[in-house]
């Protein structure tokens, strides 16, 4: 299967203003890529790039004033497999677990482990451990938050999506890795890309998508408490801690976001 995966957006800035775009198509994904994901802007301005403390792609630049766009356009090839699941991964005790893990246990800007812990234990210290303990907290999860972009709010963290429960895809991810960390279960936030294929339409507008992957029998697995199934199709972008580590965009100075678009399909054309 190919997908074609790609963005763009376009700002209005009043004056030269840094930025970093996290954009590109994950390296974990590299291979699959038919040509570099190369992030074009519109004036063209010279760009550098980096990779941030968990290895995601990332691009410097300063805009200038006025209108800028910029964006990605790629196919990806993939096995056009659902998202697997492992109802045998174990849950691996915190004296057992890999270094590079533990900071997926910790609290974090939108995922706050410590107003959460009681609340987490008292609904899921009944749950089996490991898989099963996970797609219980992403049942509760998916059942517990009122899915609307209206509700869209960066701010809103972990604990406000549980006490005021609504948001968007992000929150979900939030308060799904809160939960799994208070349990000891390392968990990370992850952005990128989820397609409708495989969906009956009609289909909503695209979007970027967040989802979790957390760490059981050795390995990371994803988890998606917005949609709470597997999906085919999902390509990731950039993890971290929470929302806070992987913007798609952060901005050192005032810009309005004029136009948005993103996109994931299937190419049925093979000369396309």
């Amino acid at each position: 299967m190919r997908i074609r995966v790609g963005c763009e957006l376009a700002f209005e800035f009043t004056q030269p203003t840094p930025l970093i775009a996290t954009l590109n198509v994950h390296f974990s994904r590299a291979s699959d890529l038919e040509l570099p994901d190369h992030l074009k802007t519109n004036p063209p301005v010279p760009i550098s790039s980096y990779r941030d403390g968990f290895g995601n792609w990332c691009n410097r630049l300063v805009a200038p004033p006025g209108m800028f766009t910029l964006g990605t356009n790629a196919i990806v090839r993939d096995a056009g497999m659902p998202d697997p699941t492992d109802l045998s991964a174990v849950q691996h005790t915190v004296e057992q677990l890999p270094g590079e893990t533990l900071q997926f246990l910790l609290g974090s800007r939108y995922c706050e482990t410590d107003r959460l812990s009681d609340e987490a234990w008292r609904i899921f210290g009944p749950t089996p451990l490991g898989w099963r303990r996970v797609q219980a907290i992403c049942d509760f999860v998916h059942a517990h938050i009122a899915f609307g972009y209206e509700h869209s709010r960066a701010t809103r963290t972990a604990y406000e999506a549980y006490t005021a429960p609504q948001g968007v895809c992000r929150d979900f991810a939030h308060l799904a890795i809160a939960f799994c960390r208070c349990l000891n279960i390392p968990a990370r936030y992850c952005t990128g890309y989820v397609s409708d294929i495989g969906l009956p339409p009609p289909y909503p507008p695209m979007d970027f998508a967040a989802w979790m992957e957390v760490y059981l029998g050795g390995r990371w697995h994803t988890f998606d408490p917005r949609n709470n199934a597997p999906r085919i199709g999902r390509i990731l972008i950039a993890y971290g801690r929470d929302a806070a580590d992987v913007p798609i965009t952060h901005n050192f100075g005032p810009g309005d976001l004029r136009r948005f678009q993103v996109w994931t399909d299937e190419v049925i054309n093979p000369s396309s």
